[in-house]
């Protein structure tokens, strides 16, 4: 296995968490892509989602949230609502949520209803994770109901709006909106989020007192300073927690050996290299066609943090990455890492959740 515990020693916690000398406690979760090969359905890659959703409850990660992505070959999740719904009646105890709605393609009272409903379907489970990043220009005006008119960067003013539906005291008195009421039902809102991958947002999550979650897969390199940024400034409201929770999502692949670790990180390399060629039409790749898209540098790119320069991924033994974890918890004041990957072998992506749940010491 390669270690006999986590990070620094860690204690087991509940909730599928582990706790470290000095700091608050640390999760361990899953962002859900329904990555799809060439050679698969859609259909099974939503049966392969739901089952590492089974997977990731029965191993003890704290949440698992499903990805927003429109017209990708590669990717199926594309409603991360009705995977939740999907994932609510075949798991127990594990957070479900969005990562991430995506504001900019949608009505801030259609999300705040939808997931008004989910929360109470799945009570105490939900989590609305909200972000705003775009696709590409075809797509994002596909998306919109009005195609008269440019779209509105108005994320800030949309997120407060799903909080007043939520909450109250963000619609000035005269707003027209003010008069709007969810069904009583459920008494708690979902777990509110704010998501994003350039720290332009980090600011907006601490003012409103709401969690923070950074997509270090896509910019390594910015990551410590944007959550350290966002927990400097936080400032707790009613609605929020009482303390920062920053999550750290990472681009991860654990295996038995360092070696075959960083083999199940060239898919995602795969991946990227076909999406700059035939662009949303790239399938996730298997392992062995990744092998032969790759050349010999790109499949010796760093996976562990060399200089202090982050990885785009994160891929060794389990000693190996808990160790680099520890150096990203320790840089960024993370509460908890979310893993993120495009392992398309089914059985060892399951057991590189496992082997990091191991060796972090994490309890259903």
């Amino acid at each position: 296995m390669g270690g006999t515990g986590g990070l620094r020693t860690c204690r087991p916690s509940r909730d599928g968490a582990v706790a470290y000398p000095g700091q608050r406690v640390i999760r361990l979760s899953l962002v859900e892509l329904a990555a799809t090969a060439a050679d698969q359905s859609q259909t099974d890659a939503l049966e392969s989602a739901l089952a590492a959703a089974r997977h990731a409850d029965q191993i003890g990660l704290h949440r698992v949230w499903f990805a927003e992505h429109h017209t990708t070959v590669g990717v199926s999740s594309h409603s991360p609502e009705i995977l939740i719904a999907a994932a609510s009646r075949e798991t127990q105890r594990i957070r479900l949520g969005s990562g991430a709605v995506l504001l900019n393609h949608h009505s801030s009272l259609r999300v705040a209803e939808s997931f008004h409903q989910l929360q109470a379907m799945t009570p105490e489970r939900v989590d609305l994770g909200l972000g705003r990043a775009t696709a590409a220009p075809l797509i994002d005006l596909a998306l919109q109901r009005d195609r008269r008119s440019e779209p509105a960067d108005d994320f800030d003013a949309q997120v407060a709006e799903i909080l007043a539906y939520y909450h109250g005291g963000f619609f000035a008195e005269d707003h027209p909106f003010r008069q709007l009421r969810l069904p009583p039902s459920p008494a708690n809102a979902p777990e509110t989020w704010i998501l994003g991958s350039s720290g332009n947002s980090a600011g907006l999550a601490a003012a409103l007192g709401l969690g923070y979650a950074f997509s270090a897969f896509i910019n390594p390199h910015s990551a410590a300073a944007a959550l350290r940024a966002y927990r400097d400034n936080f400032r707790p409201a009613a609605y929020g927690p009482e303390q920062p929770e920053a999550i750290l999502s990472v681009n991860v692949a654990v295996a038995d050996t360092d070696a075959e670790a960083r083999r199940l990180a060239w898919p995602f390399r795969a991946f990227w290299q076909q999406l700059g060629r035939v662009g949303f039409a790239a399938a996730a790749p298997r392992l062995a066609e990744a092998e032969r898209m790759l050349t010999d540098a790109q499949k010796e790119e760093p996976t562990v943090i060399l200089d202090d320069r982050w990885p785009l991924q994160l891929a060794g033994s389990p000693s190996t990455v808990r160790d680099e974890l520890e150096k990203m918890i320790y840089a960024s004041g993370s509460t908890e890492i979310m893993i993120h990957d495009l392992i398309t072998e089914h059985e060892a992506r399951l057991h590189s959740h496992a082997l990091l749940a191991e060796v972090l010491a994490v309890t259903p």
